[in-house]
């Protein structure tokens, strides 16, 4: 079967890592959360003192650019690939609150994105990739053969990721879950750089009320019916 380049984008907590995992693990495609990677420079700027109570100058977020080093592994026991910064495997460290309170304002910044851009597109280069974050359909592989854009409910949303975070023993309150996903839908659709936007080739895909495996059948079809329309 020839294989494609399937870039996902959307809200956050809409659950494109997971499908995109499922995707990649179906296909035998390789993964990348581009999320992470924005994520991870977040992390190490927290980790380097440049993000003091939620603010920072532009300028020491850059200046940090050239010690991030980030790769991806498969991890066997997962059968998931694992964001590792600097040789250090991050998975959960990126996922925390304060990393999420402050990751819209540094994906926003042009250097940053210059970089992560650049990474991800090398990642792809060689297709049989499946990329999710904000501007990979209109930005990153603005030729990908598939394209989604995946959205849901704003209270469905926040009851995922405060699920996700109390799993993870973290003990934040609903509503100031639901005040991230809000702030951070405003700095993502509202960025100068590259912002959140449905791409105009891109397939709709709202699983407010879809499990995950009715949301991995509808988009295994896609890719079957496409990938035989090039044979």
């Amino acid at each position: 079967m020839t294989k494609i380049t399937i870039a996902i984008d959307g809200y956050s907590s809409c659950g494109k890592s997971t499908l995109a995992k499922a995707l990649a693990s179906k296909l035998g495609y390789a993964y990348v959360d581009s999320g992470a990677m924005y994520r991870c420079v977040t992390l190490y700027a927290l980790q380097k003192g440049v993000i003091k109570d939620h603010s920072f100058q532009e300028s020491d977020i850059v200046r940090l650019l050239d010690d991030i080093h980030l790769t991806f592994q498969f991890n066997p026991n997962t059968k998931s690939s694992e964001t590792f910064l600097n040789g250090e495997n991050v998975e959960k460290e990126i996922r925390q609150m304060i990393v999420s309170e402050n990751v819209s304002k540094v994906s926003a910044i042009h250097d940053v994105r210059v970089k992560m851009i650049a990474i991800q597109r090398k990642l792809g280069k060689n297709k049989g990739i499946v990329m999710d974050g904000r501007d990979i359909g209109t930005n990153v592989f603005p030729n990908a053969e598939l394209k989604l854009f995946m959205t849901a409910d704003t209270d469905i949303r926040t009851q995922r990721r405060f699920d996700e975070l109390s799993s993870k023993g973290q003990h934040i309150s609903f509503n100031e879950v639901k005040s991230n996903l809000i702030y951070r839908d405003h700095e993502d659709t509202h960025r100068k750089e590259n912002p959140l936007t449905q791409a105009h080739d891109a397939i709709v895909l709202d699983n407010s009320d879809l499990t995950r495996e009715q949301q991995l059948e509808f988009v295994v079809k896609l890719i079957t019916d496409l990938t035989l329309s090039f044979n």
